[in-house]
């Protein structure tokens, strides 16, 4: 399955769990209303895919194989200094992910959050916490390296529990709740300053401690993150197809330049002018016959390569075609505009359409993963510029007075997923984003389950 999440700003965050088959499917249609105008001209397929698509892939392991990175802290005498820096690593990376996705659950709660389940979160998050720092190393390299580790995910679990006092709804036991997450939040305060983590120059401020706390985050995922390297592909294609199409017309010029020649005779105006018409000729069909035939033969067929390798091994574990197109809902499969259940009004829609297919070698994979995680970061700012600025407003009659009410100019776009994972059938999913010019406005998933009677709006 799939998970959409909204990030600051424009961006959103789809996420998927890749399994242990080892091919995998993955295609992202974006409907994009018709009034926005966007088109190859206005922000063309390259650009779109080179500023508002980052693709990352992380080693990824289910709670059972947890005990595998703990036997590695515990066995600490056993291990290399690399192999101590990699397994905490992957502690941390691990812990940090969870809390992400129960903190996400939580505020994704309908029936609102009980005492009982913020208790289980905190009995969770403490355990974790001693089991990392039961085991602090002696060695001067690897207590500085055991410090930084530390030192985030203190302040990040601080972070994740005051954002679940921030945005918690707020029913009969939110106070209880309130109350458990800002006790754990302080004790993790307190360590922090017991610990001496931080001077006092960098807690001052807070873009200083945000700062340093976004660095020590890439050292945790720099050991977990896959090594990438994306190629274009046709390159070698494209530069025949040009030699070609330019000896053709090129061919074609001469032959009509011979014929000018045997047909005026000597040199002359008319001779000239005759020339010089050809030339604009070439220069006008020569762009358009490449530019056409080299759609015609790119239809279709992979753009970008990417490949994976470990981090430490320098293997390769995987690699990755992709492709990214605009099209009209007409040309989609049948199953994917069921599931938009698209009507009259919603043909003028312009598609947005990413593909991904790989190919991952899970017995490469470090000891002890067999799935990896792939976070695909979509960025929407490019679409906010061509929506409308402003807003208009609503009346509405309230205890005989009428009130006026302005209203920010939103609209809607539908995401919908199709994700095919070795022999398995499909898994289609859709979401609803509203959208205005300054943000992201909500994010709502759509059961497929549901009939289009009940939604009208869809």
């Amino acid at each position: 399955m799939i998970s959409v999440e909204r990030k600051d700003g424009f961006s959103l965050k789809i996420s998927r769990i890749l399994r242990e088959a080892t091919e995998h499917r993955l295609d992202i249609y974006f409907f994009v209303p018709g009034e926005l105008g966007l088109n190859t001209k206005v922000v063309p397929e390259e650009e779109f895919y080179h500023s508002a698509i980052h693709v990352q892939r992380t080693y990824f392991s289910n709670r059972p194989y947890l005990s595998l990175i703990r036997s590695g802290l515990t066995r600490r005498g056993e291990l290399s200094s690399e192999q101590y820096r990699l397994s905490l690593s992957l502690y941390a990376y691990q812990y940090a992910i969870g809390l992400e996705q129960s903190c996400h659950e939580l505020l994704n709660e309908k029936e609102g959050v009980t005492q009982e389940t913020v208790e289980e979160l905190i009995a969770l998050v403490q355990d974790i916490l001693r089991r990392l720092r039961r085991n602090v190393p002696s060695e001067k390299a690897l207590l500085k390296y055991y410090t930084n580790i530390d030192n985030y995910l203190s302040w990040f679990t601080e972070q994740r529990l005051l954002s679940l006092v921030a945005h918690l709804p707020r029913n009969k036991e939110y106070k209880n709740a309130k109350a458990l997450l800002l006790e754990v939040s302080d004790l993790e305060h307190q360590h922090r300053i017991e610990q001496q983590y931080n001077s006092r120059y960098t807690t001052e401020a807070l873009s200083r401690i945000s700062n340093k706390m976004r660095l020590l985050r890439r050292l945790i995922e720099y050991p977990v993150i896959l090594k990438e390297k994306t190629q274009e592909l046709g390159g070698g294609e494209e530069k025949l197809l040009k030699a070609g199409v330019t000896a053709v017309v090129m061919t074609a010029m001469s032959l009509a330049v011979f014929e000018v020649r045997e047909t005026l005779g000597r040199i002359s105006l008319l001779v000239i002018l005759s020339l010089a018409l050809l030339y604009a000729l070439r220069e006008i069909f020569k762009d358009d016959l490449r530019n056409t035939l080299w759609r015609w033969l790119r239809k279709g067929r992979p753009k970008w390569r990417r490949q994976y390798f470990d981090v430490h091994s320098n293997q390769l574990v995987g690699r990755q075609l992709e492709w990214f197109d605009y099209r009209r809902p007409a040309k989609l499969k049948e199953d994917i505009l069921v599931a938009r259940r698209a009507n009259v009004t919603q043909k003028e829609e312009l598609v947005m359409h990413y593909g991904s297919h790989s190919r991952m070698l899970p017995t490469r994979f470090l000891s002890g993963y067999e799935q990896t995680r792939e976070t695909l970061q979509l960025d929407l700012s490019l679409l906010s510029k061509l929506m409308e600025k402003g807003s208009h407003h609503v009346y509405q009659l309230k205890d005989g007075q009428v009130a006026r009410h302005p209203v920010e100019k939103r609209y809607l776009l539908n995401l919908v997923t199709c994700e095919v994972q070795g022999q398995k059938p499909p898994i289609i999913q859709r979401w609803k984003v509203v959208m205005s010019r300054s943000k992201i406005v909500e994010i709502e998933e759509i059961m497929q389950t549901e009939s289009s009677a009940s939604d009208p709006s869809a």
